[in-house]
């Protein structure tokens, strides 16, 4: 009888009420809710067209800037933005193979003196941007800079005479934010940072025309 009353006593010791309490919540599933997994972000859909002797692409991204991509542009940091398109022949022995590949680069600021906010536009590499072979736009709010950038509407991305009569191509789209045009210190400090990680991307088959 004193060994059982000995043994009883160590056990109250050791577990304590309060612990005794957190594994029936536990148990019972009172732990709290389960954190939400963020959600994948939604692929654009893609549009193709043949017109004038041209394939032609059109696409609407559903994409928003973090907080900390505002922050630069309001600091006076640019950002820059590429999308691209490659053109793929399907073949069923190899690897698909690329038939045509085009650049579309945006280059966004913001002005604090005008408080306006200006976006270039230039096919080809960002580097094209800063020479003067763009379309630029000005914008009263980052509101109306983003729904342009979002929207592209009737992009040429290659000839007609390049798809193969009788083959099934494939359109592969990516879009994203550019950080190797950042300025060095800001690019190292975006370096494992998921907020600057913004892209998209979306695949398109585009089947032979009846007859040919």
């Amino acid at each position: 009888m004193t060994t059982m009353a000995f043994t009883t006593h160590c056990l109250k010791r050791q577990h304590p009420s309060w612990l005794l309490w957190l594994v029936v919540a536990i148990l019972m599933g009172w732990a709290g809710p389960a954190r939400a997994q963020p959600s994948a972000p939604e692929v654009p859909l893609l549009k193709l067209e043949r017109l004038e002797e041209s394939l032609w692409l059109s696409v609407q991204l559903n994409v928003e800037l973090p907080a900390v991509v505002e922050e630069a542009l309001l600091k006076g940091i640019p950002i820059y933005f590429v999308a691209q398109a490659d053109l793929l022949r399907e073949r069923w022995y190899w690897m698909n193979k690329k038939v045509a590949s085009t650049q579309r680069s945006m280059r966004l600021s913001y002005h604090p003196l005008t408080r306006r906010w200006r976006l270039n536009v230039a096919s080809g590499e960002a580097a094209e941007v800063s020479q003067g072979l763009t379309l630029n736009q000005n914008f009263e709010s980052l509101a109306d800079a983003m729904s342009t950038i979002r929207r592209i509407f009737r992009w040429k991305i290659a000839n007609l005479a390049e798809l193969e009569p009788g083959s099934k191509h494939v359109v592969d789209f990516h879009f994203q934010l550019d950080v190797t045009q950042l300025p060095r210190p800001l690019q190292i400090g975006t370096l494992g940072q998921s907020d600057w990680l913004v892209s998209r991307a979306a695949t398109q088959t585009l089947e032979p025309e009846p007859g040919k």
